[in-house]
């Protein structure tokens, strides 16, 4: 039979977590007005100055849970054929990528990267979403992306030199934006020589935006299936 990893045993919570969970609703019904980051900030405080033996408590109902759910993991890995094994591994793996790519793009929220640059085609859509025709988004990216196509190269040249400006505009906050990660001592996040060079001059702008046409064809085949 197939195995999905949502079969898996669920790991216990920790001894904080426990707290938190049993102590939220008491917490949230005395402080309503505050948001949830500050309600968890001051549940935090809470279990810092908890004594050492309710502390216990909540490490000891912990240990009870890990031994079942030990037990519980290896009836579970038991069961599994070699190849479910190798499919849950891979599934697995596929979503701690997805998370850590998540966690990546929120980071890079948090300390200000500048947006990418748009291309002429994305800039094309934003300008005329709204009046397109169609019911559904879909529809209405439809109906842009066949009017992108039957305009002429001179009647794409606005979009793609707005397109060339807002690339101008991004290289010049990246500086910026990569000097300030140096002060920070996040030389991590700073694109190496080769990422920053030049790409070959005849790639143009008109190849971008043939590019991301192809992306949009591809998502409206997929949401017409």
């Amino acid at each position: 039979r197939g195995i999905s990893s949502e079969e898996r045993p669920k790991r216990p919570l920790t001894a904080y977590f426990r707290f938190l969970k049993e102590n939220r609703t008491a917490f949230r019904q005395k402080n309503p007005e505050m948001s949830n980051m500050e309600l968890v900030k001051k549940i935090a405080g809470a279990w810092k100055e908890l004594p050492a033996s309710q502390k216990q408590v909540y490490e000891d109902a912990r240990k009870t849970d890990w031994q079942k759910y030990s037990e519980q993991l290896a009836a579970y890995k038991a069961q599994l054929t070699p190849a479910q094994a190798a499919a849950l591994k891979e599934e697995r793996r596929k979503r701690l990528a997805k998370r850590r790519s998540f966690r990546a793009k929120r980071e890079m929220t948090v300390l200000g990267k500048p947006k990418r640059p748009r291309s002429g085609f994305n800039i094309f859509v934003s300008e005329n979403f709204q009046e397109s025709e169609g019911v559904s988004p879909a529809a209405k990216l439809k109906q842009l992306f066949d009017s992108w196509r039957k305009l002429s190269n001179s009647q794409k040249q606005p979009y793609l030199q707005l397109a060339e400006d807002d690339k101008v505009r991004y290289e010049n906050e990246m500086k910026s934006w990569e000097a300030k990660m140096v002060e920070l001592g996040r030389e991590d996040l700073v694109r190496s020589r080769k990422q920053r060079s030049k790409k070959n001059p005849a790639e143009t702008e008109m190849a971008k935006a043939s590019s991301h046409e192809s992306k949009a064809k591809s998502k409206l085949k997929k949401s017409e299936e």
